[in-house]
C-alpha cells in the first residue's frame, strides 16, 4: 500500500452501515461522503436536521439523516433507539463531532460543554450502540482526537466540570485527553469479543469551521498562515478514514497526518502522550463517565 493513503485506499464499503456524528460539515462531512462514494449505507447524526438534509443532498450515495444532540443525554437515547430500530448492525460508529474553544456552556444536563460533548456524549452513543456492531466481523468504533491532548491536558476528577475556573483551552485537552483513554480502555474490554475494535485518529490542525472560537491569539495566526499550516477538512478526514476502513488496522492504534509535528499530511500509525496510557486513570474515568452518563457497556 502506498504510503501517501488517501481515498483511493478506502476499501469498497457496500454492504457497510456507517453513523458518523456531526457530519453536515467539515471532518464529519468529508468522512460521510467518502464512505457513501465507496458503497457504505452512511448515516449523518447531526444537531441541526434540515442542514443535515441539506448535506446528504450534496453526497452521492445511500445517506440518511438522524437527529442527535451531544450535549443531551435525552438526545443521545432517542437517537439511539432510533439508529437500533432501523439497524439491526452497524460496522462503524464514527465518533467525529465536538466543539472547541468556546465560552464557558453547560450542556442540557449541566456538563462542561466539551467535556459533555466531546467525552461523555460519544461514551452515551457508543455504549447506547455497541450491541449492535459486537457480532459484525470488521466493525470499529473511531474516536477523533486531537494534537489538542497534548495542550494543557489532564483529568481533572477534582472538578470535572470547570465549575471553580474555568479555561477552554484546558477544558478541549481534557476532552481529547478523555477520548483517547476511552478508546484504549474499550479496546481492552472488546479484545474479550474478537470482533470489534476501538480505534482513535486526529486530524492535525485543519481549516474547519472548529476554530471559530479560538481565542483571538490563536486564531489570527492560524488565518494568516492557514496555507503553511493547515490543511482542508478532505486531508484531514483521512486519518479517520484510514482508521475505519484500512484493512491492517489494530484495535488501540491511533492515526494523525504524518507530516512536522502531525499538523498536515497523509495519514500515518501516530503517538499518543504518555499521560493517555494511564490504565488507573482510564479505568477510573470510565466509572465516573458511567455514573455521570447512566450508561453501562455490554462488554
Amino acid at each position: 500500500m502506498s504510503e501517501k493513503w488517501d481515498e483511493r485506499n478506502i476499501p469498497d464499503q457496500h454492504g457497510r452501515v456507517a453513523i458518523v456524528t456531526g457530519a453536515n460539515t467539515g471532518l464529519g462531512f468529508e468522512t460521510a461522503r467518502m464512505l457513501a462514494e465507496r458503497g457504505a449505507r452512511v448515516v449523518l447524526a447531526v444537531r441541526d436536521v434540515e442542514k443535515g438534509k441539506q448535506a446528504a443532498a450534496r453526497i452521492h450515495g445511500d445517506v440518511g439523516v438522524q437527529a442527535l444532540d451531544l450535549a443531551s443525554l435525552d438526545s443521545i437515547r432517542s437517537a439511539a433507539a432510533d439508529l437500533r430500530a432501523l439497524h439491526p448492525r452497524i460496522d462503524l460508529l464514527i465518533n467525529n463531532a465536538g466543539v472547541m474553544y468556546p465560552p464557558k456552556r453547560t450542556t442540557a444536563d449541566g456538563f462542561e460543554l466539551q467535556f459533555g460533548t466531546n467525552h461523555l456524549g460519544h461514551f452515551a452513543l457508543t455504549g447506547l450502540l455497541l450491541d449492535r456492531l459486537l457480532d459484525v466481523p470488521g466493525s470499529r468504533v473511531v474516536t477523533v482526537s486531537s494534537v489538542g491532548h497534548r495542550i494543557r491536558a489532564a483529568i481533572h476528577f477534582d472538578d470535572l466540570q470547570w465549575e471553580r475556573s474555568y479555561s477552554r483551552v484546558g477544558a478541549y485537552g481534557q476532552s481529547k485527553l478523555a477520548n483517547l483513554m476511552f478508546t484504549y480502555e474499550l479496546q481492552r474490554r472488546l479484545a474479550r469479543h474478537g470482533a470489534t475494535v476501538a480505534v482513535a485518529a486526529h486530524p492535525g490542525v485543519s481549516n474547519t469551521e472548529l476554530l471559530r472560537n479560538s481565542p483571538a491569539a490563536f486564531r489570527l495566526p492560524i488565518t494568516w498562515l492557514a496555507p503553511l499550516i493547515t490543511q482542508n477538512a478532505t486531508m484531514g478526514a483521512l486519518p479517520t478514514l484510514r482508521a475505519a476502513t484500512g484493512p491492517d488496522v489494530r484495535g488501540g492504534q491511533y492515526y494523525g497526518p504524518s507530516g512536522f509535528q502531525e499538523v498536515r499530511g497523509h495519514p500515518t500509525l501516530v503517538r499518543s502522550s504518555r499521560d493517555s496510557h494511564d490504565r488507573a486513570v482510564q479505568q477510573r474515568l470510565w466509572t465516573v463517565s458511567e455514573e455521570l452518563t447512566g450508561v453501562t457497556f455490554p462488554v
